[in-house]
């Protein structure tokens, strides 16, 4: 490294220590055309999952620590249900904001209200601990993934998720 690009950098420090930090945003307005609903989909599994898990937990019949182990267990199952719902919100909302056109729209007439209803399930899914909710996420998350690669002109099929939860994942094929 020369003195120079150290100096530089060195600069560039001190820069950022003695300003005001500015925002940083994600993904990422540039645009840089990268979008996948393959995260909406993982997600959508954890909520599944983590339902699952609830669903499996004993009823704490034992010592209060036995019961206070379920209760951590139950509550960090809903902390991460709870995240990965509204991840699944956060990923289809940034697909439809920043790369969906209005050619898109008129080819896709149904896309705005799929939308719509992947963020109303994904709240129901978050709410209660009803698999068939989860379930019910997922399918609507598989139907935008598979208009998204439409709108790319890109053929998809299904494959096991391999995953604990089951279900498929909607992949380009």
């Amino acid at each position: 490294m020369s003195a120079l690009s150290g100096i530089g950098r060195l600069r560039n420090v001190a820069r950022a220590l003695s300003g005001r930090p500015e925002p940083v945003y994600a993904h990422c307005d540039i645009p840089c055309g990268i979008y996948d609903p393959h995260e909406a989909q993982i997600a959508a599994l954890t909520v599944i999952r983590m339902d699952q898990l609830i669903g499996e937990l004993p009823a704490a019949s034992g010592s209060p620590s036995e019961a206070h182990a379920i209760a951590s267990k139950l509550a960090r199952y809903t902390s991460v249900k709870e995240q990965h719902a509204e991840r699944v919100k956060h990923e289809i909302r940034v697909i439809y904001g920043d790369y969906i056109t209005a050619d898109h729209l008129k080819a896709f007439p149904q896309l705005s209200e799929l939308t719509f209803k992947i963020f109303k399930q994904a709240s129901k899914a978050r709410q209660g601990t009803q698999i068939a909710d989860a379930q019910e996420l997922l399918k609507l998350v598989q139907e935008f993934a598979e208009i998204f690669w439409k709108t790319k002109n890109v053929a998809t099929h299904r494959v096991p998720s391999q995953q604990k939860p089951g279900g498929e994942l909607v992949v380009p094929a």
